[in-house]
């Protein structure tokens, strides 16, 4: 959904861009734009003197135009910050061996890795994210270790029980993966 955003936003945009810019162009070279437009003729300006200053005496003018500008700035920020985030693989496809192929929900694929890896013997927790393109995906995996648990019996296990595994299912010529580690942590107990 938020690509679709994007690019709803992003058409918008351009389309004022493309017909301010377009109109001033034209108004420059000549042409005589509507009667209805902000300005008439080449040597006219956008924003005159008297609209420019026309609400700067008034008490909610200020508040007003910084409560504007600070809210676009937010959705700019948040923008932004959507668009950089790093996304899950939202489908995966498959090859199914009969031409057509299938699409899977990365979710789906997502959680059967966290619950292959977490019964995996040592592991006591796992969490599983997908991301790439849909053709060629690499996996993000997350193991906390009990106690007990050895990290390179951790590491051969998930490669060979549960990547390789998720790799043919998939039909997937490579399933790169990066794996962190981390050793499971209990609270300090006071002990009578």
């Amino acid at each position: 959904m938020l690509t679709t955003v994007n690019r709803v936003l992003l058409a918008l945009l351009g389309l004022v861009l493309l017909v301010g810019g377009g109109s001033v162009l034209l108004v420059g070279l000549g042409v005589r734009p509507p009667s209805w437009w902000v300005y008439e003729d080449r040597h006219d300006v956008l924003l005159s003197a008297a609209r420019r200053t026309r609400w700067r005496d008034e008490g909610w003018w200020w508040p007003v135009v910084i409560a504007a500008l600070a809210v676009l700035v937010l959705l700019a920020l948040w923008w932004l910050a959507s668009v950089l985030r790093r996304r899950r693989l939202a489908e995966l496809l498959v090859d199914s061996r009969d031409g057509e192929g299938a699409l899977v929900r990365g979710h789906a694929l997502e959680t059967a890795l966290a619950a292959e890896a977490g019964a995996l013997d040592g592991v006591d927790h796992a969490e599983a994210k997908l991301t790439g393109r849909r053709t060629a995906p690499s996996a993000r995996l997350r193991l906390v270790l009990q106690p007990h648990g050895v990290p390179r019996d951790a590491v051969r296990h998930l490669a060979d029980e549960v990547l390789a595994p998720a790799r043919s299912a998939a039909g997937l010529a490579r399933l790169p993966a990066a794996v962190r580690l981390r050793a499971v942590r209990h609270g300090a107990r006071r002990v009578n």
